[in-house]
């Protein structure tokens, strides 16, 4: 979310007891602009952060005019001092998912693999590496997984050019209410799975300009998300309970959506079990 959009957006998913004190707020509301400025941005987010032991990671994105463009990602440990971060490989990633229990808040921690089991750490660190993946490492992963897994957008917020960039929809007016409560109406914002896997008569019945993604309807495990009404019904939320501390919003019928992340970056691997 944006800085100037930061505060409505906190309130807006406050129901879940997620927050910023006052000092962050006004901290992100001057950082965020300068981050803007000197990466030439075309626009900044702030992503959420991620609870650690010592210490907690406040994360933005750098987006570019081309939305589907792999975004920048940078965190800080005080809303003030931000820090690059590199884009995820399939190695962070693989390591990442191996990784269990809570962040240290510490970029430099390291985790020995082979602490955790001899045979992962031989299958992702061949060639007699040393088994040692640092904390950074796995803070680029995690983010990844948690935006491709549950990062998402209404239906319409984008268009697809036929030259292939995806631009935000200026004439996307919001949901209406009827709409903002059904799972299909909202499509993660990453590359498409399921959608190649459709038939061509399924396909006839799809936009190609604003139905290039898929949508949370199909999601497994099927209840992954919790859907629910908010502000005497003007606010529909949906919180995820694969990556517990993921909340978005909308407001039907505006142009105000977005999402937050609030939580110790672990996946909840006993949902299968809770459903």
């Amino acid at each position: 979310m944006e800085a100037q959009g930061l505060p409505a957006a906190l309130a807006l998913v406050a129901g879940g007891g997620a927050g910023l004190s006052p000092e962050k707020r006004a901290a992100l509301g001057v950082s965020l602009p300068l981050l803007q400025r000197d990466y030439h941005f075309d626009r900044v987010w702030f992503w959420g952060c991620i609870q650690g032991v010592r210490g907690v990671y406040y994360i933005a994105e750098g987006l570019r005019p081309d939305r589907a463009a792999p975004r920048t990602r940078l965190y800080s440990l005080n809303c003030l001092d931000w820090s690059l971060l590199t884009p995820a490989t399939k190695e962070m990633l693989a390591q990442a998912e191996e990784l269990k229990g809570r962040f240290q808040g510490d970029p430099s921690h390291e985790y020995n693999l082979a602490d955790l089991s001899v045979e992962v750490a031989e299958r992702l660190f061949g060639g007699g590496k040393e088994p040692v993946v640092k904390e950074e490492a796995r803070l680029i992963a995690t983010i990844e997984l948690i935006d491709r897994a549950v990062g998402i957008v209404p239906r319409g917020a984008f268009v697809k050019t036929p030259l292939g960039p995806v631009y935000e929809n200026r004439h996307f007016e919001g949901l209406s209410l009827a709409e903002a409560k059904k799972l299909s109406s909202y499509f993660h914002f990453t590359e498409p799975v399921n959608l190649k896997n459709k038939t061509l008569l399924e396909k006839a019945n799809l936009d190609p300009s604003t139905d290039f993604l898929d949508s949370l309807e199909h999601d497994i495990p099927h209840g992954s998300w919790s859907v629910q009404l908010e502000k005497g019904g003007a606010v529909v939320v949906l919180r995820s309970l694969l990556w517990l501390g993921l909340t978005f919003y909308h407001v039907p019928m505006t142009k105000q959506y977005g999402y937050l992340y609030f939580g110790t970056g672990e996946k909840n691997l006993d949902l299968p079990f809770m459903l």
